[in-house]
């Protein structure tokens, strides 16, 4: 039988996810992941260079589609950056949670926390870059430096914010993962109060959530 030589990038993250799913591994090899699916090694190299950019790949997918539903979404359009940045996580952990078998299985390997970052840094990128867009306010001082410096403090704890989420998310058991949905609403409701300056009672309260819950998981 003829190799497949015509198949999209897509077609490939689908496969690999299977394959993942099916055997709760990797394939390993790049051979044998073509010889299972019948394609061309050769035409695989055309969309990807290894495995490590597949996974990567995938979770900028996530992204990708988290971004383009809220796109179609008036209601978002037409909010602050504290309610988009709220939609952002419901709809990217709605996703995840559509696909969370797969996640777990590639970010819950502990002896793999150095290839789990290198599996996230297309999502790091391209999480940073739209925080950035959202155009947070920061302090209103004249200055560049302090501007620019202001704005990537921003980005990076944001980003923290999401990994803290993620790993919350995957230790999650509750129906719905209903109390994953309050943390991100806590969460990031006291980000944006600590930017703003209002009262602290929002992080007390994310406080005291965290503290419980995981005395709870322990």
């Amino acid at each position: 039988m003829a190799k497949k030589k015509n198949f999209s990038k897509q077609q490939i993250i689908t496969w690999f996810m299977d394959y993942i799913l099916e055997q709760d591994q990797e394939p390993s090899s790049v051979y044998k992941f073509c010889k299972t699916y019948n394609l061309d090694e050769s035409s695989f190299y055309d969309h990807f260079g290894s495995f490590g950019a597949i996974k990567s790949s995938i979770f900028s997918t996530f992204l990708d589609h988290t971004l383009e539903l809220l796109q179609k979404d008036e209601t978002y359009a037409n909010s602050n950056a504290r309610n988009q940045l709220l939609s952002f996580y419901y709809t990217f952990f709605e996703i995840l949670t559509a696909n969370r078998s797969y996640v777990v299985l590639v970010l819950r390997n502990k002896k793999q926390a150095l290839d789990n970052l290198k599996t996230l840094y297309k999502l790091r990128e391209g999480f940073t870059g739209y925080v950035d867009s959202l155009g947070i306010k920061t302090l209103d001082i004249d200055q560049e430096q302090i501007k620019k410096f202001q704005r990537k403090a921003i980005s990076e704890s944001a980003w923290a914010q999401l990994l803290f989420t993620l790993k919350f998310w995957l230790d999650d058991n509750s129906p719905s993962f209903e109390k994953t949905d309050i943390l991100i609403e806590k969460s990031v409701n006291s980000s944006f109060d600590v930017l703003e300056a209002t009262p602290l009672q929002s992080l007390v309260d994310l406080g005291k959530f965290i503290f419980k819950e995981k005395m709870a998981m322990s």
